[in-house]
């Protein structure tokens, strides 16, 4: 019952793309007649996402409090999270990039559901980055299109509030406050989810055909299999590193708790007790693991990297864009932002899922179609969330400890 409890949402939304993509099959063209339902609730969505987000990055920066306890690991932390993800990133692409999810998809029936003749058009690779952190006026922020310029406005304002002390009390509670108003909003409008998405759903399938179910079922076998290598490899190399042999051992001997939790919840914040325990057995302080689990399992994700990895390569298949060049490089970065920064904000899969769509100048129309993503991939993406902050833990610890290797106190190996 609590497996069936954890996975309830997953499984009824999973249940709607199901009875959505049936329905699209059977009916064809004639299923759109069920798309204004599906656009009714995407446009909820798309009104309600950027006061969200600009709520909660502002909210979360201005709480944090500068701890001396948190400033002594932070540079470990930030280390070991960015070259775990980069890897996981590089490893995500060389695997989707052989095994594309999506091939020989018609681009101009993809054209046409989404109301557009073409892609937005890219430009220099300067003007590019210009805008994609920043726009010429203020009152662009707060349009989906301009997401990350928002989240650095929101980020850069939460700073600012932080330094002000007292003086910016207000304007705390001004957006703790608003960050719970969105986030009560977002969970109503959740309720009509799986209806929503069916729907939607069931028009795409009826007018693209069944070309883009087979699409989702290669990429979750090439997300599983690459998961699996990244799991039992790499995990192993870092605990290496960390630890030696010992640490090897005492990693594999004390993650299996984590994993089945992970699993069993598919939540890598009700994993943070049995992490925090296991992650001690390992041999990591008592001081690191209270402080980087915790963390971790907010902003530090590896199987959210593969994730985001997956519907880049998915969304530049189905539009027929070649994923390679400078928008190769462009994707790892997006990939590990959205894996990690944004899995940080409550609802952040919709947030990075739009993150990708905007940076890459798809239609806002095509994020139930990434979207769905999320839901096939959870139990694999939380196992390795989960299990991969054991190992930055371990990684952690060394960094912080100057260098010395980690390894598992003999008593607790041995229990």
């Amino acid at each position: 019952m609590n497996i069936l409890r954890a996975y309830r949402t997953s499984l009824i939304l999973i249940g709607a793309i199901i009875i959505g993509g049936v329905i699209g099959i059977v009916f064809g063209e004639r299923a759109t007649v069920l798309q204004p339902i599906g656009q009714l609730f995407l446009n909820c969505l798309f009104m309600v996402i950027t006061p969200l987000v600009f709520f909660c990055i502002a909210s979360s920066v201005a709480g944090m409090t500068g701890e001396k306890s948190l400033g002594h690991i932070v540079s470990g932390v930030v280390v070991v999270y960015l070259g775990t993800s980069v890897i996981a990133g590089i490893i995500g692409l060389v695997g989707f990039k052989l095994f594309p999810p999506l091939a020989g998809a018609d681009v101009d029936a993809v054209m046409k559901l989404m109301g557009t003749g073409d892609v937005a058009a890219q430009g220099s690779v300067g003007a590019q980055i210009v805008g994609t952190f920043t726009v010429s006026d203020f009152k662009d922020l707060f349009s989906k299109q301009f997401l990350l310029p928002l989240i650095v406005f929101a980020t850069f304002l939460g700073f600012v509030a932080t330094r002000l002390g007292e003086r910016s009390a207000a304007v705390i509670r001004f957006v703790d406050t608003g960050r719970d108003i969105m986030l009560k909003m977002v969970s109503y409008i959740m309720y009509i989810a799986p209806i929503g998405i069916g729907c939607y759903f069931a028009s795409t399938i009826g007018q693209l055909g069944s070309q883009i179910l087979q699409g989702y079922l290669k990429g979750f076998i090439v997300y599983t299999i690459m998961g699996f290598i990244y799991f039992f490899v790499m995990y192993s190399v870092y605990a290496f590193i960390a630890g030696g042999r010992a640490g090897v051992a005492g990693f594999w001997k004390n993650i299996i708790a984590p994993a089945a939790m992970s699993l069993s919840t598919c939540s890598s914040a009700a994993c943070i007790p049995v992490n925090l325990e296991a992650t001690q057995r390992m041999g990591v302080s008592k001081f690191v693991s209270d402080t980087v689990t915790p963390f971790g399992a907010n902003i530090h994700k590896e199987g959210s990297v593969f994730g985001g990895v997956f519907k880049i390569a998915f969304i530049f298949a189905l539009f027929g864009r070649d994923l390679s060049g400078w928008t190769l490089l462009a994707a790892l970065g997006v990939a590990v932002l959205v894996g990690t920064a944004m899995v940080a904000v409550p609802s952040g899969g919709l947030v990075a899922e739009l993150i990708i769509l905007n940076i890459f100048g798809f239609p806002a129309q095509a994020l139930p179609i990434i979207a769905v993503i999320s839901a096939i991939i959870d139990p694999q993406a939380t196992m390795l969330n989960v299990t991969g902050n054991a190992a930055s833990a371990m990684l952690v610890n060394r960094f912080v400890d100057r260098g010395r290797k980690v390894a598992p106190e003999p008593a607790a190996v041995a229990s």
